[in-house]
């Protein structure tokens, strides 16, 4: 028997094709009639930019900068959001409330999301890939390779469309 899925966890780095990801991982919520959980992952400031950082700015500006930016993904992925259940979506009123949480975390793209998709209970996991021209073909992204080799969960890796991906 195929287990149900009932909860995808989609992950976006909010660049301009996590847009073009995200539609899939509302159709695939749609079609199983599942739940979403958006998880944006925010990399650590390299040893080099922290030690600029601090040098320069104090603490309570170094937590402002860090909650600016938190602000402004969640306000972008809201954007998304609306964006497509005004578009794509306009036939599902439910579309916005297939969204069941937006999620920030600090650390490391791969290890955050298989440790989301385990701690949510995720049943699958809708990611993206940024190989271009030639490349799209041959590699995939180091992050969704590292997701792929250690997860025992379904992932969905989503493509560029062509149009995208070529130069």
């Amino acid at each position: 028997m195929i287990p149900q899925i009932k909860r995808i966890l989609y992950t976006t780095d909010l660049s301009d094709s996590s847009l073009h990801v995200f539609k899939h991982a509302l159709n695939f919520a749609q079609k199983h009639d599942a739940g979403i959980t958006i998880l944006h992952v925010l990399e650590p400031l390299s040893p080099t930019v922290k030690a600029i950082t601090q040098a320069y700015l104090d603490k309570g500006q170094v937590d402002q900068l860090a909650e600016d930016r938190s602000a402004s993904a969640k306000g972008l992925i809201n954007e998304q959001l609306k964006t497509l259940c005004e578009t794509d979506f306009k036939d599902d009123p439910a579309c916005a409330a297939r969204v069941q949480s937006i999620e920030l975390r600090a650390g490391f793209p791969a290890e955050m999301i298989l440790s989301m998709a385990d701690e949510l209970n995720c049943d699958a996991v809708v990611m993206g890939t940024h190989g271009k021209g030639f490349i799209r073909n041959t590699f995939l992204g180091s992050t969704s390779k590292r997701v792929l080799r250690r997860t025992r969960k379904p992932v969905f890796i989503i493509p560029l469309p062509k149009e995208k991906a070529d130069f």
